[in-house]
């Protein structure tokens, strides 16, 4: 039966004493492609966004020749891959914890190759998170971890294959494929959050029905670090659900390390796969930002996103280089090669100098306290009711 224990730095500082190794799961680099189709979503569900949006893309496509296509646009985060290792490293040693940092970033492997030629990460395992199609309009996030050295770029090729092809029996020839790999760990990424906004009725169908036809090759299911309470509590259910092990996750897109790690006494990563799949353990401490109001850290998180970084390397030190699009011949370059004059547009630089504001104080300090809902620390990740 697996055992999946969950404790709270805030309310347990002695928490990790009996532990030797934090592990850091699921965060991103600006190796990372991260859509902006939500800003094609904000037009639709907020009435005052869209004419802002109906007048940039007009603009764009009269005056310069570029069609805004949403989807295929992307971001990415701030932190070079040595800064995102550096982050999650420094916040587990700091609890007197030898650190295992797996960042997985969208659908590529760059990072921990990267990483991997430098004497401090050398031994970083090769990791991704897969953006999985599954029932036609959705799309499942697997964490896959510690993939085999000398097969990770013909895994990775598989993986693109089947994302251009998908089909559910050549899933489950993945999955049991991955699961045959003694080393590698898969981890259903937030499974409750309906990415797509297919209706969370039809999502949760969808899970319990790939759960139903995979669940055995898949090894844990996330508690995630930037999702809220009440969706992580389903995912606790969910484990009960189908007899899975939970395993934490903190899907880090900014500057803020990942609000969850396990605790383990394994000394590789493959003494701690072995832990999750084989003894069926998993030790999750959440950190004390996940008690800060989620809305407030998404606020954070966008700040992270939106703001400038002199210090960082170039090309990383403002949003609009580390932002992308397709130019009028279909060359993908950051916003920065393609703004007019070398200046964003007046309404998108007064739309990011408002989201700017909101992160300065006292404002920022006035919306979280606005957003605090202190009843939500009574509470367990699994429990209904408060204790």
């Amino acid at each position: 039966m697996p055992t999946s224990t969950i404790s709270y730095l805030w309310r347990d500082p002695g928490a990790p004493r009996p532990f030797q190794t934090g592990v850091s799961l699921h965060g991103h680099t600006n190796e990372s492609q991260e859509t902006l189709d939500f800003v094609a979503d904000w037009g639709s569900q907020y009435a005052l966004v869209r004419p802002f949006l109906e007048r940039l893309e007009r603009r764009s496509s009269g005056r310069h020749g570029i069609k805004i296509d949403w989807a295929t646009s992307y971001w990415t985060p701030p932190l070079t891959p040595k800064l995102a290792f550096d982050l999650e490293s420094d916040q587990i040693a700091k609890l007197g914890l030898q650190p295992l940092v797996s960042i997985s970033d969208h659908d590529n492997i760059q990072a921990p190759l990267k990483l991997r030629s430098l004497p401090s990460s050398r031994h970083i395992p090769i990791s991704v998170e897969w953006s999985a199609p599954y029932g036609g309009k959705q799309s499942f996030h697997l964490g896959i971890h510690n993939l085999p050295s000398a097969r990770a770029t013909q895994w990775m090729a598989d993986l693109a294959e089947f994302t251009k092809n998908p089909s559910d029996a050549r899933f489950t020839e993945i999955l049991v494929a991955l699961n045959k790999e003694p080393n590698v760990l898969v981890v259903f990424n937030h499974p409750i959050w309906d990415l797509f906004r297919i209706g969370q009725q039809k999502h949760e169908f969808l899970v319990n029905e790939f759960l139903q036809k995979n669940g055995a090759h898949v090894h844990a299911l996330e508690l995630n670090g930037l999702r809220g309470w009440e969706e992580n509590r389903s995912v606790h259910r969910l484990g009960e659900r189908w007899n899975m092990q939970l395993i934490s996750g903190g899907d880090r897109h900014g500057i803020e390390p990942n609000a969850n790690i396990n605790l383990t006494n394994a000394t590789s990563f493959n003494e701690f796969v072995a832990e999750i799949r084989k003894e069926h353990i998993s030790n999750i401490l959440f950190m004390p930002q996940y008690a800060e109001p989620l809305k407030h850290r998404i606020l954070c998180s966008t700040m992270d996103a939106i703001r400038d970084y002199p210090d960082f390397p170039q090309g990383s030190q403002t949003w609009d280089q580390r932002t992308f699009h397709q130019d009028a011949h279909g060359v993908v370059r950051p916003l920065s090669e393609l703004w007019p004059g070398g200046r964003a547009p007046r309404v998108l630089q007064a739309i990011i100098s408002t989201v700017r504001m909101m992160g300065r104080r006292p404002i920022s300090a006035s919306l979280r306290y606005a957003w605090k809902d202190s009843r939500e620390l009574g509470f367990d990740l699994g429990d209904q009711e408060a204790y």
